[in-house]
């Protein structure tokens, strides 16, 4: 099984920080924020890798290298300096990622979610995980009922930016930018989208507020570990 880690966007929210270094290379205790997934991916025994970059591609592919170090081989799509949102993003990577089911997880996100508890297979076009609503977005994304998502619902939860899909998702999708919300509802409303709630670490890295939390978060659950030992 193959992944992807989304690593294009242009991180505004976390300006002045990203107008030098892309969003993925800021660190989070001790180490940069995609380092964390690409380890956690291998961890799970998932070493083929994609990642999309647009701003300041070129310092994650001289940071991140072919992979190597982190027992991964790590591939690279170049979206030009704009980006291709991201279902554009997935559909430009597809020759890379094949025909087979993948994982996409967004590079802005922090989380001990176990990759490889997903499902190689999803029933249907799309397995998302979704998680509680954080403060800032109370009313969540979409509905979850009894293993299928749902685009409207009762107690709405926040889709979590990691999931597995199907290259067959994409087919339609045009050349160019374009989201990704559209296609899951489409395919919610045929009732092809499967989904779990994951009710463990997850950080949505959004502003320098949340990733100076994090990493202080981080930071000090090394050091309880260290004194342990």
């Amino acid at each position: 099984m193959k992944a992807m880690i989304l690593a294009a966007g242009r991180g505004e929210r976390m300006r002045p920080l990203t107008d030098d270094t892309p969003k993925p290379l800021l660190k989070v205790g001790g180490d940069y924020l995609i380092a964390h997934h690409i380890r956690s991916l291998v961890t799970a025994g998932i070493t083929e890798i994609v990642i999309n970059h647009a701003w300041l591609g070129e310092q994650i592919e001289q940071a991140i290298g072919d992979g190597r170090r982190y027992g991964a081989h790590i591939h690279y799509s170049a979206e030009g300096t704009v980006g291709l949102e991201t279902a554009g993003g997935i559909k430009h990577a597809l020759p890379l990622l094949g025909q087979e089911a993948f994982i996409v997880v967004n590079g802005d996100v922090w989380t001990d979610f176990p990759f490889g508890a997903l499902p190689a297979e999803p029933t249907g076009l799309a397995h998302l995980v979704l998680v509680d609503n954080p403060l800032f977005h109370q009313g969540g994304d979409f509905a979850l009922q009894s293993g299928t998502v749902r685009s409207e619902g009762v107690h709405k939860l926040t889709f979590s930016g990691i999931g597995v899909y199907r290259a067959a998702l994409f087919e339609a999708v045009p050349e160019g930018g374009f989201p990704l919300a559209p296609l899951l509802r489409q395919a919610m409303a045929k009732g092809k989208v499967s989904g779990e709630h994951y009710h463990g670490g997850w950080v949505d890295v959004g502003t320098p507020e949340r990733l100076n939390e994090l990493d202080d978060e981080l930071l000090r659950i090394k050091g309880v570990v260290h004194e342990e030992k």
